[in-house]
């Protein structure tokens, strides 16, 4: 069987999706198998990093537009070679392609909840990639979701037949693991402290800045902590996209009311740092309104951080009984109270950390690559 694949989110920095198509090509570079075959469409570059193996195969059609490369050279390519069905990890499907496509629908936020989406721009996104996204859900023959909350929205929002839609939840990556070589000595914490000006303990939140998330209750919460805890600092990492209220504004007003850097903000964190941080932190918080799936709290687990999260959307699935779930957001209270409490209870502390690792075990890219390429593979 020939399998074709839209390859192009591997090309340069990697968000989400080209991560998830990674992971999924690794756990495929493994297979002995010899009744399957992969062709990886890219538009501007192969990637030096790619998972080798004697099943894929690589081309490169040199497109510098990106819609035209999906909605024109992408399907003619694979139909001159003939491909069995072609697999779209992110969101949209050639338009104009006839042959059996399954896609990967990570969320539909911009479906569910437009008013709260980061579009990438104005209009054009806003028309286009909810229209086209609507299409190509209705004509795939297969529809990927990373969780059963996503399924029941693509349901919901698009009438597609709960039948063509599979669920298969993803993995941590391995090197998210304290089991994976990671120098966590304490002269590398106390650098790492260093350098971003942690003085003590810290809390810790990673990830792009929506709405959604909660950053201004989330920072209210501690600001009612730290009166009690200056010892505790509280660490925002990722870029701002709020509007109505700036998040970086309600930072340096924090900061200015207790006369010390009691929030830190930096807009990236590189792999390395962000591993010793989960791994550093007092506690992960990381509240949402709307998630796919929601991966670092997971990744937050793995390293042996307790975690605080919302008791939601998807997020629920991943966390299972290893967090504290919050059921309003909104509710400086009861985030605060959840704050108090994880910093408190030594015993809850161990207890969550236990059930973290635990959870982490439920999921994994071998299981995910091995539902999707059952899937694809066909009865």
């Amino acid at each position: 069987m020939l399998i074709g694949i839209d390859a192009h989110n591997l090309e340069g920095k990697r968000t989400g999706v080209g991560r998830y198509l990674f992971n999924l090509l690794h756990e495929w570079s493994k297979l002995k198998t010899t009744n399957v075959k992969f062709v990886l469409y890219f538009k501007d570059e192969i990637p030096a990093d790619m998972p080798q193996s004697d099943f894929f195969e690589c081309k490169l059609l040199k497109v510098g537009s990106t819609a035209k490369f999906i909605h024109w050279d992408l399907p003619r390519a694979t139909q001159e070679d003939k491909v069995d069905i072609l697999f779209c990890p992110a969101y949209v499907a050639p338009l104009c392609y006839r042959g059996k496509i399954a896609l990967a629908l990570h969320d539909i936020s911009y479906e569910a909840r437009p008013k709260e989406f980061n579009w990438p721009s104005l209009l054009a996104d806003k028309i286009l990639l909810k229209w086209v996204s609507r299409k190509s859900a209705k004509k795939a023959d297969i529809i990927f979701t990373p969780s059963e909350f996503s399924r029941q929205e693509v349901i919901k929002h698009y009438g597609v037949s709960a039948a063509k839609i599979i669920v298969a939840p993803l993995g941590v990556d391995a090197e998210f693991s304290l089991r994976h070589g990671l120098d966590n000595s304490a002269e590398k914490i106390k650098e790492l402290k260093k350098r971003y000006g942690i003085g003590d303990k810290f809390i810790f939140f990673v990830g792009s800045i929506f709405t959604r998330r909660h950053l201004p209750e989330v920072i209210g919460a501690f600001g009612r902590l730290t009166k009690d805890r200056p010892d505790y600092q509280l660490l925002l990492g990722g870029k701002d996209y709020t509007q109505s209220q700036s998040v970086n504004g309600l930072v340096e007003k924090v900061n200015a009311e207790f006369g010390r850097q009691a929030i830190l903000r930096v807009d990236f964190i590189n792999d390395l740092e962000l591993k010793l941080l989960y791994s550093a932190c007092a506690f992960f918080i990381w509240l949402s309104d709307y998630e796919g799936f929601g991966l670092p709290p997971l990744e937050a687990m793995s390293l042996g951080a307790p975690v605080i999260t919302t008791d939601g959307s998807s997020l629920r699935e991943v966390a299972g009984q290893a967090a504290l779930l919050i059921k309003n957001n909104s509710d400086v209270d009861e985030i605060y109270q959840a704050m108090e409490r994880i910093i408190s209870d030594e015993i809850l502390r161990t207890e969550l950390i236990n059930k973290g690792r635990d959870q982490v075990g439920k999921f994994s890219w071998k299981n995910c690559a091995a539902e999707t390429l059952t899937a694809l593979l066909g009865p």
